[in-house]
């Protein structure tokens, strides 16, 4: 089972991102000292954080950007997060970069893994394939796709959640996909797999801090995406 949600570095961006990148990268000016006063980025990290990049994703007059969703998600949430930059904290960063990414292909959401042919159109079917899953890989997946859902679903779409709880005489709260979200996040960091994936410290990040990053996607959807 391929695990495309298993990543928390930058190796997801693509050629076409580094073109974009180097593309946009300030023209050098023409003496050392104007070069030491620019603070040009050196490292990936440092230009995905830079004023000229964020400037260049969020202009409003290009329709159409030649980058990958993981890379306008990546500086998405730099901006509304500016203040993790700890290794451990990029790392979470890159995580949810890459699971918006992700999910933001058509059907993806409702399927554990690429490829499956069974789709979980509600948490508690999930909920309870991971309680029967007898392979210890796949409930990882499992508990690790319920957090990923619900904080996609709380994070982007908190409004919808809290609409048809009010109006469509919904039984599940928002607070419920909350609870759901760091407590599979947590369940699945205590897997052996995510350790040997790497994954154990990012996946208890995300169950100890869930409405933290919740409420960083809710401001990335409110300022910088078109989602009502």
């Amino acid at each position: 089972m391929r695990l495309d949600f298993a990543f928390t570095d930058l190796s997801p961006l693509q050629r076409r991102d580094l073109r974009f990148l180097l593309e946009r990268f300030p023209a050098p000016a023409d003496h050392y000292e104007a070069i030491a006063r620019q603070g040009l980025p050196d490292t990936l990290e440092s230009m995905l954080r830079s004023a000229w990049v964020a400037e260049a994703v969020l202009n409003k007059q290009q329709i159409l950007l030649d980058v990958s969703p993981f890379l306008l998600f990546s500086v998405l949430l730099r901006l509304v997060l500016p203040d993790h930059r700890s290794p451990a904290e990029r790392k979470v960063l890159n995580y949810v970069a890459n699971l918006l990414a992700i999910f933001a292909r058509s059907d993806r959401l409702w399927r554990v893994a690429p490829g499956d042919r069974e789709t979980y159109a509600y948490l508690v079917g999930l909920m309870a394939a991971a309680a029967e899953e007898p392979d210890a890989s796949r409930r990882f997946a499992i508990h690790a796709h319920i957090g990923n859902h619900t904080l996609f679903l709380t994070g982007l779409f908190s409004h919808w959640l809290a609409h048809r709880h009010r109006f469509g005489r919904r039984p599940v709260s928002p607070s419920w996909y909350l609870d759901a979200g760091s407590g599979h996040y947590g369940e699945a960091a205590r897997q052996s797999l995510a350790k040997r994936l790497g994954l154990d410290d990012v996946l208890l990040r995300l169950a100890m801090r869930f409405e933290h990053y919740r409420d960083a996607l809710d401001r990335m959807r409110r300022d910088h995406l078109a989602m009502g």
